[in-house]
Order: structure tokens, then C-alpha cells, then sequence
């Protein structure tokens, strides 16, 4: 609609000028030192909800981190949208491989470098600019809610208790996110799923302290050797989890739906340049996009174990440890999987050392239908600005909330994301292209014109 992008283009730099102010702010929800810095953020989301015009914000305590709830009710027998983002962050470290400051935003070649660019603030912002748009445009149809959340990249510990307590408030017809990826300005798609997630850590002791490697190299179990052995016995020679049971439940995708994901554009010397490596690796009998999208997977999150400091210091250690993750795929339980690794870990330990293994967070795989009216929207929606009709793909992240909000609110939801696979998520140099920002707050409009007209 003309009308809007008259708006958006007047305003198109205060769109941008207020999400880098967003940017600034270092809400990183896993560390405690950064608690005063999620309530400010958790502000100045509710301050710029109200100043796009709605008709109330408010930030909600939890255990945790607090969530912003919004709301513009038009008319209660119209259809209502809820608007999933969050506006926590991953932390930034390694900080020395950051081009710039990661709480700094810079703009380089169209691209915003800075933490949350892509994940998830400036996905979610706009949603923010698009209600604007609707509003100041006095165009908008329908009702829409916001559930902006701290707490999502630590697995989104309390907003299972805030949405059961909150049914009623949050009440609508379906739930918008864009927290995921497309596959480019060119060829626009649609997830139509997401893993599950399980993540656990794993702490191997051996002797009681530090051990000088040549008395007892050879008599004294190394932990870091034995980690190193417990992790390469979860693959096997095709790369596939030997882990008892991991597969019992994995609903394999048809031989459709992998026809389906082969039409997505793929070119796998580019994959390789850009990731600056020589060869691929993963699952037998799977491509690539299947391997990062319809196939669960275990993977290294992190591993460390004694001297790690400059030059040599020849010790054996007292402890290794290890955080492992879990990407699960729909019918697998977060719950039965933490389970397996935990119990897989416990019981493959040799008598030499002892195994402390523990959950961290994990959440469920989600599935949306591609024939309901939310979807269709969104594909129509996407259509009207790009020019052509999306590609439903499968995103291999996650997004622990999804189930819960089916199971709690009776509602579907539909995926808008707007990102790029190579956007450096959860990495040093994080971005987000502008020209992506920019799209996503012209077609979000039309995703809200078009499922009220079918609703």
C-alpha cells in the first residue's frame, strides 16, 4: 500500500536512529552483572511501544528477567495478533574478534554490526515500526499484542509461569515471530519448523588436584583424555548418534518434503567459502539443508580442562568439562533426550574418574501448518513486497517457547524472519542488513491486511 511506504521512507532513519539506541544496551540475560541492564531495556521496549501507539505497555516481573506485554485493541471481535520477540542477547565474548564493539553499532556496506542486531531486537523492532506505520497511516484492522521477553537465549526459564498465568491477557488468533532467517532478498521462504533444543554440561574429575604429567602420566586417568573419548562415542564412522533411543521417536520426513527442501537455492562452494572451510561434514545419506534442518543432531558447545594460560605448563588435570547441545527434530521430548545424554554420560564412565552431569534448559520442537490462515498470510504478505511467492523451508535453530504457546493459548504460530543464515548469530560480528530491516517493516503490514481479510 502506497500509503505505507510513504510513512516508512519518510521515516525511515528514526526507525533506524531508535533501533541502534536499542542496540546499545548490553542486555545480556546470561550473566548477573547485566541484570540492571535488562530492566533498562525492558524500558525502553515499553517506552517505544507506547510511542508507536499502543494503547498500553507494561513490564512484568518474573523470577527472572521481566517481559514487556503490549496491546492496541481496535475492536475485541476483530482478529488479534500476538507478537513474539525477545530482547535479551547472547554475550559477546570472544570479545577480541569483534570488529567493532559489539554494544557499539556500527554501519558498514548497508550491514548494522552490533549484538541483538539480528537476534532478535532488530527482528522484533519491526514489528514495533510496522504497528506505527498502521497506526499513524490509521490503517490498522486488526488487534495486536506484543510478549517481548529477557529470557529467550537462556532458554526462557519463566515465561512457561507468566503465559499460564496470563492466558487471558495474552488471548489471539495466532503468534507472529521473526527470530529466524530467510534464505535471501531473492528468493524470500517461510520456516515452517524449528528443533528442539537439549542442553546439558558435563564435569569429569579424576584426581583430587593438578598432576605433574610426567610422575603420573600413564598411572592416572587424564579427564580431558576421557571427556574426549565419552564425546567421540556419541558418533559413529557415518557421523550417526549412537546413543541409545535418540531416534526412537524422530518422525522422518517424506520423500515430498525432501523434494520440497532440494528447491531451495544452494550452492555449496559459497556455503564452504563463507564458513572458511575445505569440506562439509555431518550425517550420511542427508544433504546439508536436511542436515541442519529435518535431522537431530549433537554437538560441542563448549570443552575445557586444565592449563590454559600462555606458553607450556605440563600438568595432568583434575576436571574437564564439557556443555553439549541437542537440536531435536518433531516427536523427539526435550525431557526423554536430556535423559539419554545425561544417563549415556553417567553410565560409560570408566571407574577411574566420576561424572557429574547436569541439565541446563531445553524446549521443544514446533511444526505449523502451511494450509492455515496465519501461514497463508504471511505468504501472501511476502508475495505483495517481494515480488514472488516464498519457500517453506525448515529452520534448524530453536525456539523454546513455540509448543508452550500452542499448548497455553490453543494457537498457532507462523515464522517472519527476516535475517540471513549468515548474519553471525551468537558469533563475534553479528549483523543485520538494512536492506532486510527495512523489508520486514514494509511486509509486516500486509501479513496483518491479510489475515484479518481471511479471518
Amino acid at each position: 500500500m502506497q500509503v505505507w511506504k510513504d510513512y516508512q521512507e519518510k521515516n525511515k532513519d528514526r526507525f533506524l536512529a531508535e533501533l541502534l539506541e536499542l542496540l546499545r544496551i548490553p542486555s545480556v540475560s546470561a550473566k548477573s552483572e547485566h541484570k540492571a541492564d535488562m530492566l533498562a531495556c525492558a524500558e525502553a521496549v515499553r517506552n517505544r511501544l507506547l510511542e508507536a501507539g499502543v494503547d498500553k505497555a507494561e513490564i512484568h516481573p518474573t523470577a527472572g528477567h521481566p517481559v514487556v506485554y503490549a496491546e492496541k485493541i481496535i475492536d475485541p471481535s476483530k482478529p488479534t495478533v500476538l507478537v513474539y520477540g525477545h530482547y535479551d542477547v547472547q554475550p559477546a565474548e570472544p570479545l577480541e574478534l569483534w570488529k567493532s564493539g559489539p554494544f557499539d553499532p556500527v554501519i558498514i556496506d548497508g550491514k548494522i554490526f552490533a549484538r541483538g542486531s539480528c537476534d532478535d531486537k532488530g527482528q522484533f523492532y519491526m514489528h514495533v515500526k510496522a504497528l506505527e506505520t498502521l497506526v499513524q497511516t490509521n490503517t490498522l484492522a486488526n488487534n495486536i499484542k506484543f510478549c517481548i521477553e529477557g529470557e529467550e537465549e537462556v532458554g526462557s526459564p519463566n515465561l512457561g509461569k507468566f503465559v499460564a498465568s496470563h492466558t487471558e491477557l495474552l488471548k489471539a488468533d495466532c503468534v507472529l515471530i521473526s527470530d529466524s532467517s530467510m534464505i535471501s532478498l531473492d528468493t524470500p521462504s517461510i520456516d515452517i519448523g524449528v528443533r528442539g533444543l537439549s542442553y546439558i554440561e558435563v564435569e569429569v574429575t579424576g584426581p583430587n588436584r593438578d598432576l605433574h604429567s610426567g610422575v603420573y602420566g600413564g598411572a592416572v586417568a587424564n579427564p580431558a583424555t576421557i571427556l574426549a573419548q565419552m564425546i567421540a562415542s556419541c558418533h559413529d564412522a557415518d557421523n550417526h548418534i549412537t546413543i541409545p533411543g535418540f531416534y526412537d521417536d524422530v518422525v522422518q520426513a517424506t520423500d515430498e518434503e525432501r523434494k520440497l527442501m532440494a528447491l531451495a537455492p544452494y550452492d555449496e562452494a559459497a556455503f564452504m567459502a563463507d564458513l572458511g572451510v575445505r569440506a562439509l561434514w555431518g550425517e550420511k545419506g542427508y544433504s546439508t539443508n536436511e542436515r541442519t534442518g529435518i535431522r537431530p543432531t549433537i554437538e560441542v558447545n563448549g570443552i575445557w580442562g586444565g592449563y590454559q594460560g600462555e606458553g607450556a605448563k605440563t600438568v595432568l588435570p583434575s576436571k574437564a568439562t564439557a556443555k553439549i547441545s541437542a537440536r531435536l527434530v518433531p516427536n523427539q521430548s526435550s525431557i526423554k533426550i536430556t535423559e539419554k545424554l545425561l544417563n549415556y554420560f553417567r553410565t560409560i564412565a570408566p571407574p577411574s574418574i566420576t561424572v557429574n552431569a547436569f541439565e541446563h534448559h531445553g524446549g521443544e520442537p514446533y511444526m505449523t501448518p502451511i494450509d492455515s490462515k496465519a501461514y497463508t498470510a504471511a505468504a501472501k504478505a511476502m508475495e505483495a513486497t517481494f515480488g514472488k511467492k516464498p519457500i517453506p523451508v525448515r529452520g534448524g535453530g530453536s525456539i523454546p517457547i513455540c509448543a508452550l504457546f500452542e499448548k497455553e493459548l490453543g494457537i498457532k504460530i507462523v515464522f517472519m524472519g527476516f535475517g540471513l543464515d549468515s548474519d553471525n548469530l551468537h558469533s563475534p560480528n553479528e549483523k543485520f542488513d538494512l536492506a532486510n530491516f527495512y523489508k520486514g517493516i514494509e511486509t509486516i503490514p500486509y501479513f496483518h491486511q491479510y489475515f484479518t481479510e481471511m479471518s
